[in-house]
């Protein structure tokens, strides 16, 4: 579960706790901030004001969230109250509209030559091309306006997949096109029905992830797609406000994009049924049926409005799927299609991977070492803690390189700044927890760096996956702690071996003893293989164990 969505959970959004004089106005910022998002406070390069860069002395705020020992949910008083953040009015420049994904790199074509593996019962061909693949012409029009030539190994089978009405399990490394895989189809579906009614407030599709970023990029990603058609693409996740989210439900809404909290909150309510649902999708599927979402997910699968698996379509999508996670989904799923998409190197083959061997107090010095090496836009910086993301992007500012931070005690709004300022460059550094390691398309990632290592190689994968995207060059660079990341080490050197990367010698001497870091690889350059065998049944009785995972 991710830091913000922890705190989503565990507070109630119903009845009177709400206090809408706190409403911030239409600009999005509550009236002590400028139209901008930042305060007169604001400082230096490094952007310490209450806006998208660090804002000094605050690392997040005490709403009685989560009381446990986890270092990574460590919760931090603060004497500022939370506000109810109204979001700005999504943009409707086409140019914007339009440009909002990243482009196909020099290796794009290499993407095609990957190794492919369906399972399931009777497939449907893959297709070869966006004009052959029965979508109609509104839809190939966006389509061609993104930017898309050719479609992703993904795409080429899930759209066929989706449009012959099956389930879908499909496992693609990260940056490979697919909510585009997903979306496309279901988009075509809706438009085809000849009783549509644009004011609707129940959806056909219901789509949930994770991290309130990932739902906001999936949203703006439907807008795209289905830009002039008439479709309302509604997005609800916490840290904004309610009023504003249900505004939006009863202008119409033909696909929801959710974050399981609010979601939660809102079937509690009855604001929202499930009687039209045609298509859930569950992206980043293997976070999606941890044990921390589980609960929400079968309360929504199980809703009396919900149509059953046999009469809806059900779809899910990740980097990984080990095989315990393919347990849990198969109980949502009927007959489907396990689409496994080869995964260069088990990660991506078009990102350098760099392991240097760096002990805990000196990682700071490491990574401005590294920093001042070359151009430090676009540099994405991993730890563990929420609590390290505040200070080491405290301390960042103070040198030549403006640097910002983005984990879950941070506001919404300040959230969604700092991820627009390192976006659009007046950020060079964004230090992160794992709020933002899955899903998110960044532009401008040229160097992800972990100055933690995860304990997990699949949250390693999903990582450094935020660069080299759709066949662009990527870099990734890690710091590794033999006295914390040992337990990794095995399956680290496994991802660097199948990727041709350079392996240091002191990580393959300590492989040599290492069980490492669990998760889907395994050896193979798949995030997962299919846990049933040709006639549908199990083919492993026991699923593979896994580490605990970081609590979101």
């Amino acid at each position: 579960m991710s830091d913000g969505e922890w705190e989503e959970q565990g507070r109630s959004f119903g009845g009177n706790n709400f206090d809408d004089s706190q409403v911030t106005n239409g600009n999005g910022y509550s009236d002590d901030h400028h139209q901008n998002g930042f305060s007169d406070r604001r400082g230096g390069r490094g952007g310490r004001g209450d806006g998208g860069g660090f804002r000094g002395k605050r690392n997040g705020d005490d709403d009685g969230g989560y009381q446990g020992n986890d270092p990574a949910m460590d919760v931090v008083q603060s004497d500022k109250p939370r506000e109810i953040y109204i979001p700005p009015p999504p943009t409707e420049d086409e140019e914007v509209i339009f440009g909002s994904g990243i482009s196909s790199g020099i290796n794009f074509e290499n993407l095609t030559e990957i190794e492919v593996k369906v399972s399931g019962e009777n497939p449907p061909a893959c297709i070869e091309s966006f004009s052959k693949s029965g979508l109609s012409e509104a839809v190939l029009n966006n389509v061609r306006r993104s930017g898309y030539k050719k479609p992703t190994p993904i795409q080429r089978h899930a759209i066929p997949i989706v449009l012959n009405g099956r389930d879908m399990m499909g496992c693609a490394q990260t940056g490979s096109g697919k909510t585009a895989a997903f979306m496309l189809p279901m988009i075509d579906w809706i438009l085809s029905l000849p009783d549509l009614q644009p004011y609707d407030r129940q959806p056909y599709v219901l789509v949930v992830a994770p991290t309130r970023e990932l739902v906001i990029q999936i949203h703006d990603e439907a807008r795209k797609f289905s830009h002039g058609t008439g479709l309302k693409v509604v997005c609800i996740y916490g840290g904004a406000a309610t009023t504003h989210q249900l505004q939006m439900l009863r202008g119409g809404c033909q696909i929801m994009v959710a974050t399981p909290g609010r979601l939660l909150d809102f079937i509690d309510r009855g604001v929202i049924t499930f009687e039209k649902i045609k298509y859930v999708v569950l992206d980043e599927a293997d976070r999606m049926l941890d044990m921390g979402f589980l609960p929400t997910i079968e309360k929504v699968m199980g809703h009396p409005t919900m149509p059953p698996k046999d009469q809806r379509q059900t779809l899910m999508f990740s980097a990984t799927f080990a095989a315990d996670i393919q347990q849990l989904a198969g109980v949502f799923l009927n007959n489907y299609i396990y689409v496994a998409v080869g995964i260069v190197g088990g990660a991506c083959g078009d990102v350098e991977q760099v392991i240097y061997e760096v002990e805990k107090f000196k990682k700071r010095k490491k990574l401005e070492e590294i920093l001042d090496q070359g151009n430090a836009q676009g540099t994405l910086v991993f730890v563990e803690t929420k609590r390290n993301a505040d200070y080491l992007a405290s301390l960042m500012s103070e040198t030549k390189f403006p640097t910002t931070s983005i984990h879950g005690d941070r506001l919404q709004r300040e959230r969604e700044m700092a991820l627009k300022d390192f976006k659009e460059g007046r950020m060079d550094v964004l230090i992160a927890t794992s709020v933002a390691a899955r899903g998110l398309d960044i532009k401008n990632v040229s160097h992800v760096i972990n100055y933690d290592l995860p304990k997990n190689i699949d949250d390693y994968v999903h990582r450094i996956g935020r660069t080299g995207r759709v066949g662009n060059k990527g870099r990734a660079t890690s710091f590794y702690d033999p006295n914390e990341d040992h337990s990794i080490a095995s399956s680290l050197v496994k991802i660097l071996q199948q990727a041709n990367q350079n392996v240091p010698d002191f990580l393959g001497h300590l492989a040599g003893n290492s069980g490492g870091g669990g998760g889907a690889f395994n050896g193979s350059t798949f995030g997962g293989r299919d846990i049933r065998d040709s006639a549908g049944s199990r083919i492993d009785a026991q699923p593979a164990k896994q580490e605990p995972e970081e609590l979101w």
